[in-house]
């Protein structure tokens, strides 16, 4: 199948890319260099060349803090919203299916119940979640084939992550203060691709939650994983004795830009009710993330 993946420099992109080369797919990778997804010219002219059958969709503004600034909302909104109904509108004149990836920063993130994937009680609390939601009714509106996965708490070789900025924070410090009222599962791009490959794979569209198994968890309990696991990889400069984790509530820990939603549960139930294989423990997850790391 040939398969078109935007934001392929990104974390889950560049996974997503790796995952169709291993399974033998035509798989073709755009980043703004080669398609600028806020230009309906650009993004018609750039389909129509390569006439994909599938869409797998990771392009994003993601920085969440900075999405608040005035002068930068504008931006936001044509990536998130206008550039994913760009791409959503050429989808439909090609016939060819689409997936988007959305967060469940959709959500107000308010109560302990786990977001359902048909839940369309939809109350984003910042810029960031509302252009993502925008995004996620542009694909709803102009297709039938589609799939919509939200995510949270991501984590990937190929850029940033939480996972790296308390790796380096230990090594700097012998106390950490982290939050420990905000809860959600985290999830691994390598094990995520491979279920989004399975999906776009497939015609059973609509919603989905995606996240790592392995229960819900706070930052804290994140963190406290992180360190565990490098120690038991030979890591022992971040072992209890060296370093300090303190829960805090959000309130303590300060204001952000953008406010967090402290419930980032995601039900995803469904995944094994259409047939697909869960992803890894999150735990799991860590471990392997660590072990290729060079520190």
């Amino acid at each position: 199948m040939k398969i078109l993946v935007t934001g392929s420099n990104g974390q889950l992109g560049h996974d997503c890319m790796n995952e169709l080369k291993v399974r033998n797919h035509d798989a073709i990778g755009v980043d703004i260099e080669e398609m600028d997804i806020t230009v309906l010219a650009s993004v018609e002219k750039e389909l129509n060349e390569i006439k994909p059958e599938a869409v797998i969709h990771c392009a994003a503004w993601t920085a969440v803090d900075d999405a608040e600034d005035e002068g930068k909302k504008e931006k936001v909104h044509l990536i998130n919203a206008i550039g994913t109904e760009n791409i959503a509108k050429i989808c439909k004149q090609l016939g060819c299916k689409m997936m988007y990836i959305s967060t469940d920063y959709v959500f107000d993130g308010k109560g302990q119940n786990p977001w359902q994937p048909d839940c369309k009680d939809f109350k984003p609390l910042n810029v960031y979640g509302r252009t993502k939601l925008d995004g996620e009714f542009a694909v709803s509106r102009n297709l039938n084939n589609y799939f919509i996965v939200r995510i949270a708490w991501v984590f990937g070789q190929n850029g940033n992550n939480f996972i790296n900025t308390m790796l380096k924070l230990g090594k700097n410090s012998d106390k950490i203060t982290v939050v420990k009222d905000q809860i959600g599962t985290p999830t691994y791009t390598i094990d995520l691709a491979r279920l989004l490959i399975d999906m776009i794979e497939s015609e059973k569209y609509g919603y989905y939650h995606a996240t790592n198994e392995g229960g819900y968890i706070s930052w804290y309990d994140f963190t406290k994983e992180i360190f565990r696991q490098a120690v038991a990889l030979g890591h022992a400069e971040y072992s209890e004795d060296k370093i300090t984790v303190i829960p805090v509530t959000t309130t303590e820990y300060g204001v952000s830009k953008a406010s967090r939603p402290f419930n980032s549960r995601l039900d995803k139930s469904k995944l094994i009710e259409n047939g697909f294989t869960p992803l890894p423990t999150w735990q799991d997850a860590v471990k392997r993330y660590i072990q290729d790391l060079e520190f």
